[in-house]
């Protein structure tokens, strides 16, 4: 029981940062870094949608909370930029990390196992944790297989999902394009994902975060296929470079009434996204398709750089790239490899905080800083690993 001086047990398999055993030695870095660690942007949002062209001249109760629900005219661009969503089916959140927070905590009940597709965003299996749901890890996206034709690429997701499920089992959590593999699934893939998820009654966590960076073959939004229970998850962070705003949304299922739940959450928690933010959103969803396009391309053009020094595969979407560094690691294991880099002030992601089954892998943003200070990050990589 975690009376004083105790805390939950459901937390003492969390950490409070991806990088707590190297933090001290990360912080004393000095001269150039190349922080290819956390995904960010070199880029900042376009010119009218900044949080300094937000005035109170022009809003004049900026300083005061939004709606628990969502600004007005967030909620107004969000809909005009996402045709035929009602408007009860919107929550307004603080980030993606914030929607599936709520989320987790409206539908899991203590115990419930929810399958995260793996590898994946390192913070969702402590977003379950912390909600007393059990956290089930399923390799999908490295065991894709592209070679299959359409229906058997259908039949092979299904099938592995469908393994995966226990009498305990009610979500599962998908995020394409994704973090960190760089993989887009296609669509017949996501159509085995929802055959599974509907047999045996499961609801759908879609990560959207990067819904915008698909390169190499189009999206395809999950809440168009399995619109009956899908919460799909977006964010301002990655697509348009505003990820200190903490804002973003969710776009729930068919029925208003579920997204009603879990705006019971978010009212118990983080009540309203920051005022500012909702409106530089706004803005931004208005008039930043030109801005869009052309950081789309910049993102491309980085990942396709970093890739080819590193002789890898050039990313299908997203921000990233993960590589097995097998073969160079001693004794020390993958901790031994990160100190190396860093000590070469390179600083990257373990692959153990995407899954358990990566932790001889590393995961590399290509959009954390200026494409100049990546490409001299990615070359002390491609040094350290004979490349």
């Amino acid at each position: 029981m975690p009376r004083h001086p105790h805390v939950a047990p459901a937390l003492d398999h969390l950490t409070g940062s991806l990088f707590s055993k190297l933090a001290a030695r990360i912080a004393a870095l000095e001269g150039e870094v190349f922080p290819l660690h956390v995904g960010d942007s070199w880029l900042i949002p376009p010119l009218g949608a900044r949080t300094e062209d937000v005035h109170h001249a022009d809003h004049p109760r900026l300083n005061c909370y939004a709606r628990p629900h969502g600004h007005p005219a967030l909620l107004d661009a969000i809909q005009a930029f996402y045709p035929g969503v009602a408007r009860d089916r919107l929550l307004v959140t603080t980030g993606a990390t914030g929607a599936l927070d709520a989320i987790s905590s409206a539908l899991l009940a203590p115990g419930d196992e929810v399958l995260i597709c793996a590898p994946f965003w390192p913070l969702i299996r402590g977003i379950v944790v912390e909600s007393r749901g059990v956290p089930r890890e399923l390799d999908l996206y490295l065991a894709l297989d592209r070679t299959l034709d359409a229906a058997d690429a259908r039949a092979a997701v299904r099938d592995r999902v469908a393994a995966a499920v226990t009498e305990r089992t009610v979500a599962i959590y998908v995020n394409t394009p994704n973090n960190p593999t760089g993989l887009v699934m296609t669509r017949p893939e996501l159509e085995g994902l929802v055959d599974a998820a509907r047999a045996h009654d499961l609801w759908i966590w879609s990560d959207a975060v990067y819904e915008h960076h698909a390169y190499a073959r189009p999206d395809h939004p999950l809440r168009g296929l399995a619109p009956e229970r899908t919460f799909e998850v977006h964010s301002f962070s990655k697509g348009w470079a505003m990820a200190g705003n903490r804002c973003g949304f969710v776009i729930g299922p068919d029925d208003p009434r579920h997204t009603a739940e879990v705006r019971k959450i978010s009212t118990h928690t983080f009540y309203s996204a920051p005022t500012v933010s909702q409106l530089a959103g706004a803005a931004v969803l208005r008039s930043g398709a030109d801005w869009l396009q052309a950081s789309r391309d910049a993102y491309s053009a980085a990942g396709e750089r970093a890739a080819e020094r590193l002789g890898v595969p050039a990313p299908e979407g997203g921000t990233f790239l993960f590589l097995d560094v097998a073969e160079h690691l001693d004794a020390r294991g993958l901790e031994g490899f990160l100190i190396d880099c860093i000590d070469r002030n390179l600083v990257l992601a373990p692959g153990s905080s995407c899954g358990t089954a990566y932790d001889t892998h590393v995961r590399v943003c290509f959009t954390s800083a200026r494409p100049d200070v990546v490409l001299r990050g990615v070359e002390v990589l491609a040094q350290l690993l004979g490349r």
